[in-house]
C-alpha cells in the first residue's frame, strides 16, 4: 500500500462501495478489494491498475461538496487561465459560492446556466453547486431531490474536460488532478502543479 492516499482527513472513513452506491456511481474497473474496503484501499488498488479515470471518479464521490466544487473550479482554471474580467460566469459564480456558500450565491450559480454559451464547459462547476445539497436547487426547488450523484458527476466531468483541453500532456496532467484532490482531502488548497520537465531532466 502506498502513502499517496493516507491521511485523507476530509474523506469519510466508510466503505468506498457504500459511498459510490449512495451516489449511484459505478467504476469501470473491477475492484477486488472487499465491499468493506475503505477509500484509501480502493484508491491504492485503482492506482496499482493505473485506472486513472476511475480514481478521478471515486475522488469526485469522496470529496465533501465545497471541496469537490473547488476541485472542479481548479480544473477549469487549468485551461481558462487566471482570474480575469472575461471569466465564464459559471466559473466565477461557482468560485464565489465556494468562498461563501450562501443560498444567494447558489442561486447566482444556477442563473448562469440559463445564459451560458453552448461550448462553455465550466457550467459543470455551476451544476456541481446547484445540486450541492442533494436537491434540485434553492427556493422551491429544494423540495425535490436531485438525481443521485449529480454534483459528483459534474465535478468529475469538469476534470475530464480539463484533461481533454490539455490532452498533449494527458499523462502528467491526470496525476496533477489526482494530486490536487488528494491535497484538498488532506486539508490543503489543491494548488499543485505539473512538474517542470526541464528541471526533471537536469
Amino acid at each position: 500500500m502506498s502513502d499517496r492516499f493516507k491521511e485523507l482527513v476530509k474523506i469519510p472513513q466508510e466503505p468506498a462501495a457504500r459511498i459510490l452506491s449512495n451516489a449511484n456511481i459505478r467504476l469501470d474497473t473491477l475492484i477486488q478489494s472487499p465491499a468493506s474496503a475503505l477509500p484509501d484501499a480502493v484508491l491504492d488498488e485503482l492506482q496499482a491498475k493505473e485506472a486513472w479515470i476511475d480514481i478521478l471518479l471515486l475522488l469526485a464521490a469522496l470529496l465533501p461538496v465545497r471541496e469537490r466544487v473547488w476541485w472542479a473550479c481548479l480544473a477549469a482554471r487549468d485551461y481558462i487561465g487566471p482570474k480575469s474580467r472575461n471569466d465564464p460566469p459559471s466559473l466565477a459564480a461557482s468560485e464565489a459560492w465556494v468562498f461563501d456558500p450562501t443560498e444567494e450565491n447558489r442561486e447566482a450559480a444556477r442563473a448562469t446556466l440559463d445564459h451560458a454559451y453552448v461550448d462553455d464547459d465550466t457550467v459543470n462547476c455551476a451544476v456541481a453547486v446547484l445540486y450541492s445539497d442533494g436537491t434540485l436547487g434553492p427556493g422551491d426547488l429544494a423540495e425535490y431531490p436531485a438525481p443521485a450523484g449529480a454534483s459528483e458527476l459534474a465535478a468529475f466531468a469538469m476534470n475530464v474536460v480539463a484533461l481533454g483541453e490539455l490532452s498533449d500532456r494527458f499523462d502528467a496532467h491526470v496525476q496533477v488532478l489526482i494530486d490536487r484532490a488528494v491535497d484538498i482531502a488532506k486539508g490543503g488548497n489543491g494548488r499543485v502543479s505539473e512538474p517542470d520537465p526541464k528541471k526533471e531532466a537536469s
